[in-house]
């Protein structure tokens, strides 16, 4: 005859086997701590680098393959050991979060003094068709509106990356700010200030960006690996920038093709 007690730890035995499963699928939902965004950045970087180190060979074309497959895994799992590690969790949840959330993503502060009126610099750059003739990672800027506007930029890896802005802040001849709006592939907000430099010697322009890098903390560092450095990105966008303002055109080592047809426009 089976004993009460060992019925009831056939039951609980039965009832744990019953929620193993369960759990194990609730234990993995829970690793994902990559969001939809980086694990296609991923999945593409990581791809790449596996063909451009197969193609290289040696140790160094084993290692980039190798540097690839993780990245492939990385964007199949949505999981990143070291997010992990480091308690970063870029997963949207319940709540929604601004276009750059709280103590994340790059933040830049870069100016330059230009020979020019504010008022000048300003109605250039606030036509932001204009911005791509200086700005090498931009593609195109559409105005959609009176206070917003679409984004195509150049990601790493020959990719592209897309999103709408709004103006938030506008001060004719002194400010324009922005933010991107809610799924935006590079969440961004930023600033650039028009200001009278002493002595009337021109006007000093002051670029403030926050931005969260197209796939994230992981695409922010393989960018730096190819030399693309945000903030070496800025400071010479803004020395273009002079250069159009002040003599029309952008030097012949880094100028784009619309470069000197848009200063020719602009000074019309």
């Amino acid at each position: 005859m089976i004993s009460a007690e060992t019925i009831n730890t056939m039951k609980s035995d039965s009832a744990a086997t019953k929620s193993g499963p369960q759990s194990r699928q609730t234990s993995l939902k829970s690793e994902v701590n990559v969001n939809q965004t980086e694990r296609m950045a991923s999945a593409v970087t990581g791809g790449a680098l596996a063909v451009i180190g197969i193609a290289k060979g040696g140790w160094g074309g084993w290692l980039l393959a190798l540097t690839g497959g993780g990245l492939v895994y990385r964007g199949a799992t949505g999981h990143c050991g070291v997010y992990q590690a480091l308690g970063i969790d870029s997963v949207p949840r319940e709540q929604g979060y601004a276009s750059v959330r709280h103590n994340h993503g790059i933040k830049i502060e870069k100016s330059v003094t230009v020979n020019k009126s504010p008022e000048e610099l300003y109605s250039f750059w606030r036509n932001f068709g204009n911005l791509p003739h200086f700005m090498n990672h931009l593609e195109s800027v559409r105005e959609t509106g009176p206070q917003h506007s679409h984004w195509v930029a150049r990601a790493p890896a020959g990719m592209t990356v897309e999103w709408d802005a709004e103006i938030i802040n506008e001060q004719k001849n002194e400010l324009i700010a922005w933010r991107s709006l809610e799924g935006a592939s590079v969440p961004n907000a930023g600033s650039v200030r028009f200001e009278q430099a002493p002595g009337n010697r021109g006007c000093i322009v002051r670029v403030s960006l926050s931005y969260e890098p197209f796939g994230g903390w992981l695409g922010s560092s393989i960018a730096k690996l190819f030399g693309e450095e945000p903030g070496q990105q800025v400071e010479e966008d803004l020395r273009r920038f002079k250069q159009l303002m002040e003599t029309g055109e952008i030097a012949s080592t880094d100028v784009q093709p619309s470069g000197r047809a848009a200063a020719r426009g602009s000074s019309k």
